[in-house]
């Protein structure tokens, strides 16, 4: 038996604002130990029975983040397929199906989960997902019903029905019925009824069942998907689906798209600790002192109950305070009542109307070779702080509005400046003049880190003219940054 596990990396986490953004969002956070909520994720699968290299989902934005951070977590030949835009789960479920098939066979059971949940009991996820597998070796297209711990209006339900009968485990059921997401006297009827799951947004089943389904449910989705993939362009280590036949394929969850419409569908609850940290309620929830409150990074607490306080960047202190969240990165604050962190998200909303950077990126930004952290801007000049990790190179470039001083402060530095070519050593600088052809390199074991200074008419990313790039980058997405 091959498993497959899909890794939907796709999301903004807008509710989790100001730490996540939609340039660098909750997933690739390490928000509830050392490892992101993906590597996590990518990890938990990997202990499956039968399990193989992921396959992640993601946008064009994110997808060195993702090939980085499976790479850090040691799991070695992951695929990366890149979504021209975000269609729903189902047409990524539909791209994934046709993929397992055509490399691992029509067989190939896929467990598609999102990379930004939280599953702290391996044990229970492995035991749920071995009577999953055993539904879907019969056919059956598997949904995950999560154990409610209280009466919750922010997800759907699933109603359990009676035990399958085909499945070679007990554990999975029939669904009975899929509920919307409902008001508080109802959910908590759920609650005192019994039977009635969470749905957590995860799913297993064999490729040619959920295909066929599909084909049958939602024909053109499914022709769209398989043209999109027939049509992909290898790009580097990524898979680039084809924009114009995955636009085709309607937007649309795999619960609208197939699981309340067939009759394969299947029930099997999970007992695991999850959640779907969809909003700082569930890391409030974390380690407490006495009082009930959570303290992260450089915090002082006096007299307060019940606070979340989160430093990045500074020193946070709060006096007398009561059921607060208090979240602080190097641009941003937020500051909310704890029953009112879902609207969050409508500061979120402000901020992109507002044309405002903060809603979209730190002022640390992750680039295949590393990252750069803007530490002074103003009209005419920028100062920013770039890390290069070993071996890597920014893109051979020019600007046409703004000249550049680096300032070498560790590492080693190869430069390309114009027609020069030179190492440059700690405390050693170069100016680069603007119109001038140039490429920073770190040659060396450690991470290069300078100080780079423009000075110039517009010093936008998108003043970027590329000549030559290993990351297969173009000019068309230079607004991405170096």
């Amino acid at each position: 038996m091959t498993l497959l596990p899909v890794l939907l990396a796709g999301g903004s986490g807008t509710r989790l604002w100001p730490l996540s953004r939609e340039q660098y969002p909750k997933q690739f956070l390490p928000l509830i130990d050392s490892r992101s909520l993906l590597q996590n994720t990518a990890l938990r699968a990997r202990q499956l029975p039968g399990a193989v290299a992921p396959l992640a989902i993601c946008g064009e934005q994110h997808r060195f983040v993702v090939a980085e951070q499976l790479r850090e977590s040691g799991i070695a030949g992951a695929t990366v397929l890149l979504e021209p835009e975000g269609r729903n789960t189902a047409p990524a479920a539909a791209c994934a199906a046709h993929w397992a098939a055509q490399h691992y066979g029509p067989e190939t059971i896929l467990f598609v989960m999102a990379a930004d949940h939280v599953i702290p009991d391996q044990a229970a996820f492995a035991a749920a997902a071995e009577i999953a597998i055993a539904a879907a070796q019969d056919g059956h297209i598997v949904s995950f019903g999560i154990q409610p711990t209280h009466p919750e209006t922010g997800f759907g339900y699933i109603k359990t029905g009676a035990p399958l009968a085909t499945t070679g485990k007990a554990g999975a059921y029939e669904i009975a019925a899929f509920v919307e997401k409902p008001p508080l006297a109802r959910a908590e009827a759920f609650l005192a009824e019994g039977g009635y799951y969470w749905n957590g947004g995860m799913f297993l089943f064999r490729a040619d069942a959920f295909l066929a389904e599909l084909q049958r449910l939602e024909p053109a989705m499914d022709a769209s998907c398989a043209e999109a993939l027939a049509r992909a362009q290898r790009d580097i280590d990524f898979i680039r689906l084809d924009a114009a036949a995955f636009r085709g394929a309607r937007s649309e969850s795999i619960d609208y798209a197939v699981m309340e419409k067939t009759t394969k569908a299947a029930l099997v609850p999970l007992n695991a600790g999850w959640d779907d940290v969809g909003s700082w309620t569930y890391l409030a929830k974390l380690p407490q002192d006495a009082r009930g409150n959570v303290a992260r990074g450089d915090v002082l607490l006096e007299d307060s109950d019940n606070a979340l306080v989160q430093a990045t960047s500074r020193l946070v202190a709060v006096v007398g305070v009561q059921d607060l969240i208090v979240v602080e990165t190097g641009d941003a604050v937020l500051v909310a009542a704890r029953d009112r962190v879902q609207d969050v998200k409508k500061i979120v909303q402000r901020l992109k109307a507002a044309g405002r950077s903060e809603a979209l990126s730190h002022p640390r930004v992750y680039r295949p070779w590393g990252w750069y952290e803007t530490l002074s801007l103003s009209d005419n000049f920028q100062v920013k702080h770039i890390m290069v990790k070993p071996g890597e190179k920014l893109s051979l470039q020019m600007h046409h509005h703004r000249a550049e001083h680096w300032v070498v402060v560790k590492g080693t530095a190869r430069v390309t400046n114009g027609n020069d070519v030179f190492l440059l050593a700690e405390d050693q600088s170069t100016y680069i003049p603007l119109g001038h052809k140039h490429r920073l390199e770190n040659p060396g074991k450690l991470p290069l880190e300078l100080i780079e200074v423009q000075s110039g008419s517009y010093l936008g990313e998108d003043d970027i003219v590329r000549f030559e790039d290993v990351y297969g980058r173009t000019p068309d997405v230079a607004a991405k940054g170096s």
